[in-house]
């Protein structure tokens, strides 16, 4: 069922640049991943790849007039699973113990699929969906179990996301050989931030064209921190020390 006839071509090119540059760089770090088998990029390459259906999902219904199931892929893919795959890869990035990272990568597949039947088997309101970017309070219902599973999932992901990211940046200062995954790993903070204040924002105030803008320049940020972070980084030049003359004898 579309609940309206669509908003626009100048509204729908936002996420539709989203969807593009997210797909490709999800597909970038799909590739590296199969060839060094790096468990953090094979995870962020999924959520990428979450983010970049997502945005092809908003552009769908901001052109043509959003349907139940447009929105439910937004909701599930970007506003509910999205950050807490951008975390698990975290994890396994900065981790020494690799062990119980493997047990919250189960959870995190057990939670998502629980996610998945609940937001797919939701009733929703198809009033909301006239606008040009429906909320999911007004779609789902504000005390429904698929709003708040994005409560519940992604604003405790963000946290402990950015806040990991913080804390591997203060412990690797002043270490020139991981001044690469330094800056990556603040970049990737950066870019969830900018992530972060555009859906906020824009999503909260109607705003297509700061959410989209927003999404996709977070990303861009994200994955060049992510390739940042697995590249080496060259070692600290040695210090050559200084001769001194012999003395005469």
């Amino acid at each position: 069922m579309t609940a309206a006839a669509g908003h626009g071509w100048g509204l729908a090119v936002f996420p539709l640049g989203a969807t593009v540059i997210a797909a490709l760089f999800g597909g970038m770090l799909l590739v590296r991943f199969a060839r060094k088998r790096r468990r953090h990029e094979g995870l962020w390459a999924v959520a990428l790849l979450m983010f970049a259906a997502a945005s092809l999902a908003t552009f769908l219904g901001v052109a043509r007039g959003w349907t139940a199931t447009d929105f439910r892929v937004y909701w599930l893919l970007g506003a509910v699973l999205d950050v807490p795959f951008l975390f698990e890869g975290e994890l396994y990035l900065l981790a020494r113990d690799r062990r119980w990272v493997h047990l919250t990568l189960l959870v995190l597949v057990g939670a998502s699929v629980y996610a998945g039947v609940t937001v797919w088997t939701a009733p929703i309101h198809p009033r909301p969906l006239a606008g040009s970017l429906p909320l999911g309070k007004d779609v789902f219902g504000d005390s429904s179990r698929p709003y708040r599973l994005s409560q519940f999932y992604a604003f405790p992901a963000y946290f402990l996301l950015l806040g990991g990211l913080l804390w591997s940046a203060w412990q690797m200062r002043g270490k020139p050989q991981l001044r690469n995954r330094t800056a990556g790993t603040l970049g990737i903070a950066a870019g969830a931030t900018v992530v972060a204040i555009a859906t906020g924002v824009g999503a909260g105030f109607h705003v297509v064209a700061l959410f989209s803008t927003g999404l996709a320049a977070g990303v861009a940020v994200m994955f060049w921190g992510f390739v940042l972070a697995g590249r080496p980084s060259s070692p600290a030049p040695a210090r050559h020390a200084t001769s001194v003359p012999a003395n005469p004898a």
